[in-house]
């Protein structure tokens, strides 16, 4: 399960290995600058990521070396062990700034959602690895799948945790999509979700209903929910076109800017090196999107196709959601940006999935399981 031989090492992704790297130490270095001059937790938010970043990397060569048969034969335990872990922490979950998100395991607090997200990827891919002969898939084929994916989006929501929930259905809707589905049950699909908005907002809390009511607008509340777009707005903004320079960021570094090492990284980034610099990390993201499409049209099996489309829809939906969050055009639900914001179990199950994703690469054109 876990050799590799000379032959497959030919068939190694040197390049997006290169283009995954270049993208950790700029967002350790945006980071960086984030909490820099910070004394107490702010600081060390960077050595923690650090350290977090190690144990991502080892877990990143662990999951090159097994093979996609592994992960097919056990993705139902991995999908099982996340519903496991996110009732935990309904149960004995730590409570922090009013969620209840994270379980402690040991000296480390682990945040279950994170699995969440791979585990329900590597399900729907040895489902729909069954379904291989299938070009265009029936309503009965996307009931299960649709279930699959509602019991961990509830678990979420419950925690409360809206961007994560709102994840797991878009890479569900990603994978549907590039399975292929009839137009009309597209559009029936389509229909109930709205139909589902109202009740939706019933269920809400207040403070995730204030947040989408200030997406609307971000000035009927300038001091409370509509402060951290604000701030984060004037923040990119004041970075022009080659921006403040590194370290020398003055919304973070005069605390102005909430959750500046967080949900609200990319505007650290924004403020110091500009449009330019913004453009240059939006640009290597994209790149590591198309990557992950390339890998998926080369996958030598059904399973390892949706497995790469779920991991690039992962990543896709999160560059775009937290990008469009910090700018001001879609609503602040708290998604971390890749790479760049501070989150250990985020961290750890990203580079997970991408060793997943070239590992499945590497194999395009190895038929041999060992």
């Amino acid at each position: 399960m876990f050799k590799i031989d000379r032959k497959l090492l030919k068939n190694f992704d040197w390049a997006l290995a290169g283009l995954i790297l270049i993208l950790l130490v700029l967002g350790l270095a945006n980071l960086y600058s984030a909490s820099y001059g910070k004394e107490g937790s702010m600081h060390a938010y960077f050595s923690h990521q650090l350290i977090w970043v190690g144990i991502g990397l080892l877990g990143m060569i662990i999951a090159i070396c097994v093979t996609d048969e592994f992960y097919r034969e056990n993705a139902i335990i991995f999908y099982i062990l996340s519903l496991v872990l996110l009732i935990l922490v309904d149960i004995y979950g730590m409570i922090t700034s009013g969620a209840q998100r994270w379980i402690r395991i040991g000296p480390l607090s682990l945040q279950p959602s994170e699995l969440a997200k791979l585990s329900l990827i590597l399900v729907l891919g040895y489902y729909y690895e069954t379904k291989r002969n299938l070009n265009i898939l029936p309503l009965r084929h996307i009931i299960l799948p649709a279930i699959l994916t509602i019991i961990p989006t509830v678990l979420v929501i419950k925690q409360p945790d809206l961007g994560t929930a709102l994840l797991l259905l878009f890479i569900f809707i990603s994978i549907l999509l590039y399975e292929g589905i009839p137009f009309k049950t597209f559009l029936g699909l389509f229909l109930a979700g709205l139909g589902a908005l109202p009740v939706m907002w019933r269920f809400l809390k207040p403070y995730q209903k204030a947040r989408l009511l200030t997406f609307i607008n971000p000035n009927r509340d300038p001091l409370g929910a509509g402060y951290h777009i604000i701030q984060s707005k004037i923040a990119v903004g004041s970075g022009g076109l080659w921006g403040k320079g590194f370290l020398k960021g003055t919304q973070c570094k005069l605390e102005f800017l909430p959750e500046h090492h967080t949900d609200f990284v990319f505007s650290v980034l924004a403020e110091e090196w500009g449009f330019i610099g913004s453009l240059l990390v939006i640009f290597l993201l994209f790149i590591l999107v198309i990557w992950g499409l390339e890998v998926a049209r080369s996958a030598r099996n059904r399973f390892g196709e949706v497995v790469a489309i779920g991991i690039t829809a992962m990543f896709f939906w999160q560059i775009v959601i937290n990008i469009g969050m910090v700018i001001g055009v879609m609503p602040v639900v708290g998604i971390p940006l890749p790479f760049f914001s501070y989150g250990g179990s985020g961290t750890l199950i990203n580079l997970f999935s991408l060793g997943i994703l070239l590992s499945i690469r590497m194999r395009r054109r190895a038929y041999t399981s060992f």
